[in-house]
């Protein structure tokens, strides 16, 4: 059986990730068909557009993409392309497992961890939502809620105060909490956390954990707990050998899963999957690194380990563990890992881009 998968190329050090990706992939033995498309910034400059129409249909045919690294400018141009596929094909929750390989170098790898964030993809701050400063509506919208009957104050102006609104529904709490359950089961996992900040945001957060605690009674086979936000980052730090599931917000989920990955080593190892009714993105979680760009030097783990989290998505499962096997192999050895992953990076015996991937599919013949 052949699949057919969307390659979207990237920019920056995408092209190289997708294609030591695309490499390490095919070297499993699963018969793929790829319909490699680009996005980001070198195609704006060429056709105006980031995310030309033939990406989205592609992806909206093949149901599964693999996406490499594509650059968001801070504070200006287009909007995030990552944000933008989410909220277009529907993929409601972000899946990125945060786990320990030896021979990464962590403060955290005798604790051997293994957690998971289940992020919701579509809600909360996220959901782009805003009023510019300065802007008339803007303007109106604080008359609005000043005139309220309520002592809930916006005490500055229009022209000085940009506005966010945070929408936090019933329906999309219940998907992203039963898909974190649902993962616990399938994936012999013991606990599910719902991270929130229910103390103080309590008409969307505390709706947010009302309903998680309801869900959570339908999963009587699974422990379940929650934690306020800013507690959870200092356990994380102090015992994250503590957690498993970790159901959160958008904006937290965020937040949290850089923090986990830093555990675990930082993005270079943290692969991602956004998954909803319709399709799946698998991508790593890091940037695009557009300084290194060309130069075969970047790490490659995240993006493969990310498309062995497709192969688990496509029912490939025997395929998805011998390249996890296959990467940790060559992580833990030492020899061919690219610079970030040596004691020392300055170590001249870093390899490149190319390399790390071809030792990783030489390694796929013994595992």
């Amino acid at each position: 059986m052949a699949y057919d998968v969307t390659l979207i190329t990237g920019d920056g050090t995408g092209p190289e990730l997708s294609e030591a990706a695309r490499r390490c992939i095919d070297a499993t033995g699963v018969k793929i068909n790829w319909d490699v498309q680009e996005a980001g910034v070198d195609v704006m400059a060429r056709i105006g557009t980031p995310l030309p129409d033939s990406v989205m249909q592609s992806v909206r045919r093949t149901r599964c993409a693999l996406k490499a690294p594509i650059t968001t400018p801070v504070g200006t141009g287009f909007r995030s392309i990552n944000v933008h596929l989410r909220q277009e094909l529907g993929l409601f929750s972000c899946i990125r497992p945060c786990k320990t390989y030896k021979g990464v170098r962590t403060y955290f790898s005798k604790l051997g961890i293994d957690l998971v964030i289940v992020r919701e993809n579509t809600e909360d701050l996220y959901a782009g939502v805003e009023f510019e400063m300065g802007k008339p509506e803007t303007t109106q919208l604080i008359q609005f809620i000043n005139g309220l009957p309520s002592d809930k104050k916006i005490k500055t102006q229009g022209n000085e105060t940009g506005v966010s609104i945070k929408p936090i529904s019933v329906s999309g709490t219940e998907r992203i909490v039963r898909c974190a359950f649902d993962y616990a089961r399938k994936n012999g996992r013991r606990k599910v956390t719902a991270v929130h900040k229910a103390n103080i945001m309590k008409h969307t957060d505390g709706l947010y954990l009302a309903t998680a605690q309801r869900v959570a009674k339908e999963y009587p086979d699974i422990q379940f707990d929650d934690r306020i936000v800013d507690n959870m980052c200092m356990q994380l730090v102090q015992t994250p050998e503590s957690y498993d599931v970790l159901v959160l917000p958008n904006l937290y989920g965020d937040i949290l899963s850089d923090l986990a990955a830093g555990l675990v080593g930082g993005l270079g190892v943290a692969p991602g999957a956004n998954i909803g009714p319709n399709g799946a993105v698998f991508e790593a979680t890091h940037g695009s690194a557009p300084k290194y760009k060309g130069l075969n030097k970047v790490n490659p783990t995240a993006l493969i380990l990310s498309g062995m989290l497709m192969l688990k998505h496509l029912g490939e499962s025997d395929a998805a563990g011998r390249l996890e096997r296959a990467v940790s192999a060559v992580i833990e050895e030492g020899k061919q890992v690219t610079y970030d992953m040596k004691p020392d990076r300055s170590d001249p015996s870093a390899v490149g881009t190319r390399e790390m991937a071809e030792a990783i599919c030489q390694k796929l013949k013994h595992v």
